[in-house]
C-alpha cells in the first residue's frame, strides 16, 4: 500500500471479526515500532504482546469490571474480539541513564533537564508505527488508555518491571465493515490545514 494511502486510511477501529491475525504480521509491526526515533537512541521502549485467546482474555479480565464482562456494551463487545493486544511501555530510567553516559554528560540524571518526557513521546511514535503497519496489512487497530485504577493490576498480571510504564494499549485485528461505535471522526470534522498550519509563526 502506498504511504499516503496508509495515512489516509488509518483510524481507530473498535469492532473486529473473530479471526486470528498472522503472527508474522504482529512481529513485523513490533519490528517497525523499533524504527521510531528515540532521543539519544535510548530505545527505552518495550512491548507486551498478547496474541493467544487466553492471554487476551486475561487482559480484559484485569482491566474491566466483572459486571461489564458479563453484559458488555457494543464498544467492549467489539474490542474484545480483537485477537491481538499490545501494551507499549516506556522507560524513563533508560533515558536518564543514556544521557548520563560520556557522550551526553548529564551525570546527575536529573529529570528536570528534560523539557518534555521524551520516553513517553518516543513510545507514542513507536505505537503509531504499529497502527500504520496494521493498516498496511489490511487490518484494523485502536490505541486507547489504560484506566489509572487498573495500572497496578496490569503491572502485576503481566509482570511489567517498575522501570517501565505502560503508555496505553493497542488492539489489532480484522476490522468489521460495520465498525460499531463510529467515534469522533463521524461526529466532528477534521480541522482544515489552514487552522493548524502557522507559517513563520503563530497566527490567530
Amino acid at each position: 500500500m502506498e504511504f499516503q494511502d496508509v495515512v489516509r486510511r488509518r483510524r481507530m477501529i473498535r469492532n473486529y471479526a473473530d479471526r486470528p491475525v498472522d503472527p508474522q504480521v504482529v512481529e513485523r509491526a513490533i519490528a517497525n515500532a523499533t524504527h521510531a526515533p528515540s532521543a539519544g537512541f535510548s530505545q527505552g521502549w518495550a512491548f507486551v504482546v498478547l496474541d493467544t485467546p487466553a492471554d487476551v482474555r486475561r487482559w480484559w479480565q484485569v482491566t474491566t469490571d466483572p459486571a461489564a464482562l458479563e453484559d458488555p456494551d457494543d464498544w467492549l463487545r467489539g474490542m474484545m474480539r480483537a485477537p491481538v493486544v499490545v501494551v507499549p511501555c516506556s522507560s524513563k530510567a533508560a533515558y536518564l541513564a543514556r544521557y548520563a553516559e560520556a557522550d551526553k554528560g548529564w551525570e546527575d540524571r536529573a529529570e528536570a533537564r528534560w523539557p518534555m518526557p521524551f520516553w513517553h513521546m518516543d513510545a507514542a511514535m513507536a505505537s503509531l508505527l504499529i497502527l500504520q503497519t496494521a493498516v498496511d496489512e489490511g487490518l484494523g487497530s485502536c490505541f486507547f488508555g489504560i484506566p489509572p485504577e487498573r495500572d497496578e493490576a496490569v503491572r502485576r498480571e503481566f509482570v511489567i518491571p517498575a522501570t517501565f510504564d505502560p503508555v496505553g494499549v493497542i488492539t489489532i485485528g480484522h476490522r468489521v465493515e460495520d465498525t460499531g461505535n463510529a467515534g469522533s471522526p463521524a461526529r466532528r470534522a477534521r480541522k482544515p490545514l489552514d487552522d493548524v498550519l502557522h507559517r513563520g509563526g503563530w497566527r490567530a
